[in-house]
């Protein structure tokens, strides 16, 4: 049981598109998700005590072309939390803000297609303090992470596969108490994070009007313990998931306005919630070139 990760596609870390020079994309972007069962270790339990856990989210995104191949993304969601049973309250307030270079290191033709090689590096951090340690209502981990991404992009007659792999790097965090257990007992308020690694492969269609694919997400955390019977989940449980979920967007008649829809389902998991999830925005571009 853990907030649920964030998706959203439009020239993002996580595509083969890229923003032209001087060019901005900004936008909102609005999800919903939420969960009944979860996974306690690999055993899949309902939530009876809690009920349904939600989490709402409202981001502002940006995309700014620092030149045709080197793109500087932003995101910055505001969360709220919920459980319909029970007597935990969830959380809410600006989470952490997510920041990327994009770069598309190698362009050429392959078989009459187009493949791009693109890395990306991210890094997270929080923007206020808040508590992590009152999963699944937290709104976050509370560390900074270190993101390296590797993608390839192959696109022909308009349909295209993207995969990606990335590996994060998460600092320790700290507790407001000075003893905690896992494992074992440990007295100490910071908290060691595991690391993690994430695969995402989408297959779909795009032109200068649509962009319609299916993906698929797999993250897999490097270390960590089972949430032992009838305990809370703990920050540095090994969470893994795996989801499928569809993405459209489309190119309104507004010259640069574009709107944008997403959806997710998980179906294996270990120690978090079994979350589904709906996300709607709107971006539009801004030519930050002077005019002569």
């Amino acid at each position: 049981m853990v907030h649920v990760t964030k998706l959203s596609y439009s020239q993002t870390d996580f595509d083969g598109l890229f923003m032209d020079r001087n060019n901005l994309c900004v936008g909102i972007l609005g999800s919903y998700s939420s969960f009944t069962h979860y996974w306690e270790g690999v055993n899949k339990r309902d939530n009876l005590n809690m009920g349904t856990v939600s989490n709402t989210s409202l981001g502002v995104m940006g995309n700014y072309g620092l030149t045709d191949r080197l793109n500087f993304i932003f995101n910055l969601p505001y969360v709220q939390t919920k459980a319909s049973a029970g007597n935990m309250q969830g959380q809410n307030g600006v989470q952490d803000i997510s920041l990327w270079l994009k770069y598309a290191l190698m362009q050429k033709k392959v078989f009459k297609g187009d493949l791009q090689i693109i890395p990306a590096l991210g890094y997270s951090m929080p923007t206020r303090y808040y508590t992590p340690d009152e999963l699944p209502l937290s709104i976050g981990m509370q560390s900074r992470v270190s993101s390296y991404r590797m993608m390839v992009d192959y696109e022909k007659n308009h349909w295209y596969f993207t995969g990606a792999a990335t590996y994060m790097h998460r600092q320790n965090i700290f507790l407001d108490r000075n003893t905690y257990y896992t494992d074992r007992q440990i007295y100490s308020n910071e908290v060691i994070m595991p690391d993690v690694w994430m695969w995402n492969a989408r297959f779909g269609y795009r032109n200068q009007d649509i962009i319609a694919d299916v993906f698929y997400e797999n993250m897999n955390t490097i270390g960590g313990f089972d949430i032992a019977r009838n305990a809370m989940p703990f920050p540095s449980n090994n969470m893994d998931y795996q989801r499928l979920g569809i993405y459209l967007k489309y190119e309104t008649p507004v010259n640069g306005l574009s709107i944008l829809a997403n959806g997710f389902t998980t179906f294996a998991g270990r120690n978090m919630g079994q979350w589904s999830g709906l996300g709607l925005g709107a971006f539009y571009i801004i030519d930050m070139t002077k005019k002569h």
